[in-house]
């Protein structure tokens, strides 16, 4: 295959990859809003333990069917995964029931310079001044069209802090174990949604009764609840495996920034099926920024060192090529 064809062939998957993941994200967040808001199911961990539960479902008709490879994961990996991935939900959950709208969606953005900080730690990733201004301006558009009200109490801040940090663990984590174990998506959801399915309808009932002082199992499930978490459950896959397959062929990163598209969408979708009110020039200029912000990281960060992975040789490598580790120390300085 010709170079050109390679590259456009990778191009076309990419956009697949992210419509997956725009179109489930926000569909799903759709009907969740429908489910909560308009029929007052909020058990938000228990949930989302229904949703490992199909997606470990769907996981294990793709094997039989022959579609998922075996593949290994060691144990310690997946249960400090799990760990991550489940502190994460509940830490989001916390939060947002501990703090007012807008510092959630200020600790919510936090997320990716804490991720930014991850892959500089552990990736050796170097960031280029635009890339690095094409974060901020993404970050500071989010925030003129999402955040009102900010207040803060310090058990607030606390979750806050927990949820950040393992939401950027946990995601950082799926591109690490993709990359050090050779997994495919499927084949990390194989191993991970299993975990997280038995370990949140566990948990989730008892941490919702202490969100929301209700009772899962006394809720009144009618026909049109009952649809509303099937369809959820459906979506969740997509939303899981898509998650997966960006990360896996991005970066947490890049998920991040980009996927903040969502949020705009899910506005402007709000809007136009939920009423106009709080949309207005302050709200539109924050989407505005959002979404130049989007394209400039986008256009940069896939530049020759818009953002760049840093290899290290060895000793002797070092000594045999130390006249070209010098040229490449002066050009990092340089740029």
């Amino acid at each position: 295959m010709a170079p050109g064809s390679k590259a456009e062939r990778k191009a076309a998957l990419d956009a697949g990859a992210w419509m997956f993941n725009v179109v489930t994200s926000v569909g799903i967040i759709m009907v969740n809003k429908a489910l909560m808001a308009t029929h007052g199911f909020s058990f938000a961990t228990t949930l989302t333990g229904l949703h490992f539960a199909t997606t470990t479902l769907m996981t294990q008709v793709m094997k039989w069917l022959g579609y998922i490879q075996p593949s290994y994961l060691p144990l310690p990996e997946l249960v400090k995964f799990v760990f991550f991935a489940n502190l994460s939900i509940v830490g989001m959950n916390v939060s947002l029931m501990w703090n007012s709208v807008g510092f959630y969606q200020i600790a919510k953005l936090c997320i990716i310079p804490v991720l930014c900080i991850l892959e500089i730690l552990f990736d050796k990733v170097r960031y280029s001044r635009d890339t690095k201004l094409s974060i901020v301006l993404v970050l500071v558009g989010v925030a003129v069209c999402t955040v009102t009200d900010v207040s803060v109490n310090s058990q607030g801040l606390l979750a806050a802090v927990i949820a950040v940090w393992s939401t950027a663990l946990q995601q950082h984590y799926v591109h690490h174990l993709q990359r050090k174990y050779s997994l495919g998506s499927f084949n990390l959801l194989g191993h991970t949604a299993p975990a997280q399915a038995a370990s949140l309808l566990v948990l989730g009932p008892f941490v919702d009764f202490w969100l929301t002082n209700k009772r899962v199992d006394t809720f009144n499930y009618t026909s049109i609840v009952t649809f509303f978490i099937v369809l959820s459950c459906i979506i969740a896959v997509g939303t899981n495996l898509s998650q997966f397959i960006c990360i896996g062929r991005f970066t947490a990163v890049s998920f991040q920034v980009l996927g903040h598209m969502k949020t705009i969408l899910v506005l402007t979708l709000g809007f136009l099926f939920f009423g106009k009110e709080g949309l207005n020039s302050h709200v539109a200029l924050g989407m505005l920024l959002a979404v130049i912000g989007m394209i400039w990281y986008g256009n940069v960060s896939s530049k020759p060192g818009g953002k760049e992975r840093q290899v290290y040789s060895t000793p002797s490598e070092k000594t045999q090529k130390h006249g070209m580790l010098s040229s490449q120390s002066e050009l990092d300085q340089k740029v």
